[in-house]
């Protein structure tokens, strides 16, 4: 117990002096993915991934509401524990077999354990027909303003997981976000993966994108958070979940995120009609055209299915 203090006591003081160096990592071999690789089988790898952001900047207008949702802390109260004994078995590939027939896909016990100990969400409420819609942001294509457009003319809330430098260039657009009801959620300042970097570097990843959130808009960033490119371990889970995150991972997602080569309208559409499932949280990309030409369709045909759109502070436990 004595060894685990000092681990904890040295981690903040490493944050408090801003230091956000890797420390004692291994160097290990990578390869570069983009959000999230399409394979048969959810897989546990260790390698080195890190994806550059492109940053370019929009702006838009601004109408009131506002969610209720759990606020992260600034600091660790959860039990201390011997960091070291977690594992950092890094899970890639993350997509959970999805299947024709509206199922709510499986997990693995190990899986499941991992994502319960330390609040992982893949899906929320299974038992009715409720969808949770999720758009990654690294950086700005021009089609959010549109997006928001779209939630706002439906009545549908959605959550966006921002990146430190999409907030840093497109302020008015986070704002407008927040002021429109939907949650704004963390999705890391550097868009690391983070079972490859240090304890100090999880924390300071999660934590400068919340204080920065923050500075903009005046309100604390929402407890949720979305790992870069879906990777993750027990470790960063537990370090996610210390400073009071839940981590939004998904159950139903496309190759949407290469704006060069797009899906189309048409695919898009397909693959949402084909896949969707009760409690299925759909992740889309912001940057995607074939997404954003699509939105309108996809919400109203699960709405016509009996789907209503729910915001990630429902999920539970």
């Amino acid at each position: 117990m004595k060894k685990a203090a000092i681990m904890i006591l040295a981690l903040f003081t490493l944050l408090n002096s801003a230091s956000c160096g890797l420390i004692g990592q291994d160097k290990i071999v990578s390869e570069k993915n983009p959000d999230f690789v399409f394979d048969d089988e959810i897989s546990s790898v260790s390698n080195e991934d890190n994806e550059d952001i492109k940053e370019t900047a929009n702006e838009d207008t601004v109408t009131p509401t506002t969610p209720t949702v759990p606020t992260p802390k600034d600091s660790i109260d959860y039990p201390i524990v011997d960091i070291s004994t977690l594992s950092n078995e890094k899970i890639v590939n993350w997509m959970p077999g999805r299947n024709k027939e509206h199922k709510v896909p499986i997990l693995s016990s190990k899986f499941k354990n991992i994502l319960d100990k330390y609040e992982g969400y893949f899906t929320g409420d299974t038992e009715n027909k409720v969808i949770y819609l999720t758009f990654d942001e690294g950086y700005e294509n021009g089609y959010t303003g549109e997006i928001l457009d779209i939630l706002k003319q439906k009545g549908v809330t959605a959550a966006f997981f921002v990146t430190l430098p999409y907030i840093k260039k497109n302020p008015e657009l986070v704002k407008r976000m927040v002021d429109e009801g939907h949650i704004v959620g963390n999705h890391s300042e550097t868009h690391p993966s983070m079972p490859d970097v240090s304890d100090e570097k999880v924390l300071s990843e999660i934590k400068n994108t919340a204080d920065y959130f923050k500075e903009i808009t005046g309100k604390d960033m929402p407890g949720f958070f979305r790992p870069p490119m879906g990777e993750w371990s027990e470790r960063t889970l537990y370090l996610t979940n210390s400073l009071g995150y839940k981590t939004i991972l998904w159950s139903m997602a496309h190759k949407d995120w290469d704006t060069n080569n797009q899906p189309g309208k048409a695919a898009t559409l397909d693959f949402v009609n084909t896949y969707y499932h009760n409690g299925a949280i759909l992740l889309l990309h912001a940057v995607s055209k074939s997404n954003t030409e699509a939105l309108g369709e996809i919400i109203q045909n699960l709405q016509n299915n009996g789907y209503r759109f729910a915001p990630l502070d429902e999920l539970k436990k």
